[in-house]
């Protein structure tokens, strides 16, 4: 009787995530209900403070959010998109899958989804334009690239994969690198081919865009500008493999990379510091908030017996264990706009458990953190795309009907790849 009540619960969960309501409060109202249901509430309020302390996840997360705002303050992202942007408009033929790509390279350094949309879809979506690409197809293909920030070590999958496994968060990045590279490879020739069918490649006028791609192109870019926002990832990749002697952990490398910025930008060091702390608190309250409320989620899920039935099952039907980690978090994705709750969720109750199964706890963890990705860049109601679609004045749908067919191959070579 637990375990239907719990499977209820669950389901209704699902419902209000795919209905927009706001994502932290179903998750940990629903870890609430559960942990009632089965007679043992603390266990949901024992799991909310034991994961808000989580140290190995804040430090990551929190410092990775304050380097992105003192970027966005100094506008060294604006120099790192108007330089990719100024090599965009050098190589029309291949315009589509060159955003897909560049975008994707700026979302490893800016990894806020959203975030990466507004301030790339603003300079890209109009170079595009201007250079004929259909509206809807130039906005697609800034959304494309919107899950680069799976090889940022700061991104919140990453560290809460190396808790699980308890090793380092540039192992993880390491283990799904190639899976996110075959993804994005496969989303951009994808999209090149939709949009060469659809006839969106070349044509289009629009002379406001047109004006756009010419201000663009005559941007001062400051390379020294240009390249501070990828010091960290850099600096992290040389420690952890090239250069021992300088290893260090995320938080040091985010800092020694807003110190450099304050150094060459010369702003001003204490509004530089009140961005910093502050892209630390928005991290918590919106990105780990979700960590929190799933940890809730699933500790009522353990409470009513959810997760060992759901063990079983996967455990006596091996074949569909694959299945399950890859498409459960892409489809919820899909259908809810967040990738985030989903992958969250899978990879606090059953990841774990990968050895049951013959899997590493990192590549099943990984799998469901992209496919999670995959699946929220083919939304409608994903914050990205409805950024995207606003700047290029075009139905989201649009969107994740070009983005389809390449999200959809690139997961299921990724699932090979990984699993």
């Amino acid at each position: 009787m637990l375990v239907f009540l719990g499977a209820v619960i669950v389901v209704a969960s699902v419902y209000f995530l795919i209905k927009q309501y706001e994502s932290r409060m179903v998750l940990f109202a629903a870890g609430v209900l559960m942990a009632l249901v089965a007679g043992n509430p603390m266990v949901a309020l024992q799991a909310f403070a034991t994961r808000m302390t989580t140290g190995g996840l804040i430090t990551a997360i929190c410092s990775v959010m304050g380097f992105a705002f003192v970027m966005k303050y100094t506008e060294c992202d604006k120099h790192l998109i108007n330089l990719l942007a100024n090599g965009l408009a050098k190589v029309r033929p291949v315009l589509v899958p060159g955003a897909v790509l560049a975008t994707f390279a700026i979302n490893i350094a800016l990894p806020s989804a959203a975030g990466v949309s507004a301030a790339v879809g603003a300079i890209f979506i109009p170079l595009l334009i201007g250079a004929g690409i259909h509206p809807a197809m130039a906005a697609t293909a800034v959304l494309a690239g919107t899950f680069g920030s799976m090889l940022n070590p700061g991104l919140s999958h990453n560290p809460f994969i190396a808790k699980l496994a308890n090793v380092d968060v540039m192992e993880v990045i390491a283990v799904h690198t190639t899976a996110d590279l075959v993804a994005v490879v496969i989303g951009a020739i994808s999209l090149a081919i939709v949009a060469k069918v659809l006839k969106e490649d070349n044509g289009y006028v629009d002379e406001i865009a047109a004006t756009s791609l010419e201000k663009q192109v005559a941007f001062d870019v400051k390379i020294l500008y240009a390249i501070i926002p990828i010091i960290p990832v850099v600096l992290l990749i040389l420690g952890s493999s090239i250069l021992p002697a300088i290893k260090m952990g995320v938080p040091e490398a985010m800092l020694i990379g807003a110190i450099i910025g304050v150094a060459v930008t010369r702003k001003n060091p204490g509004e530089v510091t009140t961005q910093f702390f502050a892209g630390m608190g928005e991290a918590y309250a919106k990105i780990m908030g979700i960590i929190i409320a799933a940890a809730v989620f699933v500790s009522g899920m353990e409470a009513t017996g959810l997760v060992e039935v759901f063990t079983n099952m996967l455990i006596n039907s091996e074949g569909i264990v694959k299945l399950a980690a890859t498409f459960g978090p892409f489809l919820l994705a899909v259908v809810s706009g967040s990738g985030d709750a989903a992958a969250f969720a899978f990879n606090e109750a059953v990841t774990p458990h990968a050895a049951k199964f013959g899997l590493d706890i990192i590549n099943m963890g990984s799998i469901a953190a992209l496919g999670g990705a995959l699946g929220r860049t083919m939304s409608p109601i994903c914050g990205a795309t409805i950024v995207c679609a606003s700047i290029a004045n075009v139905n989201p749908m649009e969107l994740a009907k070009r983005n389809a067919p390449g999200m959809i191959i690139a997961a299921i070579a990724v699932m090979f790849i990984l699993l």
